[in-house]
């Protein structure tokens, strides 16, 4: 075995990615470019885990020279890989800091629809937990006070675009019911 495979590296994490219940990509980050430098070896690569991950009851897996830990919800998986030396433990704790995060902003409605939704606070999260592969944050009140986003908090959801279309109507209205009473009183005097 090569000694440089066995020296400690902050780089503890080769890839995280999110994949809907038909092995579709829903977002990806691969931190070590020469793993799979191309998208079509990436997906060969997620297809591959998710053939072998979707039906076991299993956390962990051991493919391709990675260990991949994962989980599922609804009708998404969250997949963390590392180098087959990496420590297991470490990558559930990155999985496990990522999947409650993200319950957390998606007020615990993780599922496809939501996380599409809500994606650039779902990147946010991410980059907050890794950057480079490197484990930056393990804690998810942590990541969660660091990202400062909440899924009702997001001001182009149709539901506030609507409240704020019908509050513009309703003072829209006043205003011209006053101006009509002020003409009106103005003409009789």
């Amino acid at each position: 075995m090569d000694s440089a495979a066995l020296e400690p590296s902050l780089y503890t994490v080769k890839a995280i990615f999110i994949l809907d219940n038909d092995g579709n990509r829903l977002l990806a980050k691969y931190y070590d470019t020469g793993l799979y430098p191309s998208m079509k070896e990436q997906r060969s690569f997620e297809k591959n885990v998710f053939n072998k991950t979707h039906k076991a009851d299993n956390e962990i897996a051991f493919l391709e020279g990675m260990t991949i830990v994962y989980k599922s919800s609804i009708d998404i998986f969250f997949y963390v890989v590392g180098s087959a030396q990496e420590n297991e433990l470490m990558l559930m704790a990155v999985l496990n800091c990522l999947f409650d995060s993200l319950s957390q902003i998606l007020r615990k409605n993780v599922e496809r629809r939501c996380l599409l939704d809500n994606m650039d606070g779902v990147f946010l999260v991410v980059d907050e937990i890794i950057d480079g592969g490197v484990i930056l944050e393990s804690d998810p009140q942590q990541v969660v006070e660091k990202v400062n986003y909440r899924a009702d908090e997001n001001p182009l959801s149709e539901q506030s675009v609507a409240q704020h279309i019908t509050e513009k109507l309703a003072l829209t209205t006043t205003v011209l019911q006053s101006a009509k009473e002020q003409i009106k009183w103005s003409i009789l005097k």
